[in-house]
């Protein structure tokens, strides 16, 4: 999944254990969105691929040495402690142009947890291995990268969980308000929400590549 930085919050947010799953109508005519401690995970726009120049100072389509592309991006979060533990992993598929000796490259990727949507809270670097045969054009590698985040830094205060799923009958004074629209509820939907992002870390030279191509 890509997505754009940052990532939009959602509309409505139900506590975790609700009867209904995500999208479901409620009985009462709402529509029900299960939060959940786990970070949302999701490549940010225009760091998904990564192509080398050869030379560097060249970007025209003869000068492409290795194209690579990072794709089946997955997760799993344990929620059960302390810590929102989430360990992503992810395929990158890569093909080069000159393809008659054997060759090793390595290509950066960078994993930060960022909350509220804007602000990275923490980023690490690694690096991915691929290896091309002599002869061969394509070849695949894997990643894997992790976070934690405090389940009390992913928990909404009580009193805004109260008001974001307080049933409201017809006629009530706030029938109609959805109560995201109070500054300090947004505010602090924002600060208890995460996303675990990955991508390729580019130069500023491959960004405006890959923002421009």
């Amino acid at each position: 999944m890509k997505a754009p930085f940052p990532a939009a919050a959602a509309m409505l947010l139900v506590l975790g254990g609700c009867a209904n799953r995500s999208g479901e109508i409620d009985a009462t005519g709402g529509i029900t969105a299960v939060r959940s401690a786990c970070p949302a995970v999701a490549i940010p726009a225009a760091t998904g691929d990564i192509t080398l120049f050869n030379p560097v100072s060249d970007t025209s389509a003869t000068a492409m040495d290795v194209t690579a592309t990072m794709t089946n991006v997955r997760s799993t979060c344990n929620d059960a402690g302390e810590q929102v533990a989430t360990t992503v992993t992810f395929d990158v598929l890569a093909r080069r142009t000159r393809t008659d000796d054997a060759r090793d490259v390595s290509l950066p990727y960078f994993m930060a947890v960022v909350r509220g949507g804007s602000a990275v809270v923490a980023k690490r670097v690694g690096q991915v291995q691929l290896h091309f045969n002599a002869g061969q054009a394509r070849t695949q590698a894997s990643g894997q990268a992790s976070s934690q985040v405090t389940r009390a830094a992913a928990t909404l205060p009580a009193e805004v969980r109260e008001r974001l799923t307080r049933r409201r009958k017809a006629g009530d004074e706030d029938a109609a308000i959805d109560p995201l629209t109070a500054p300090e509820v947004r505010q602090a939907v924002q600060r208890a929400t995460f996303e675990a992002l990955v991508g390729f870390q580019l130069t500023d030279a491959q960004l405006r590549y890959n923002a421009t191509r």
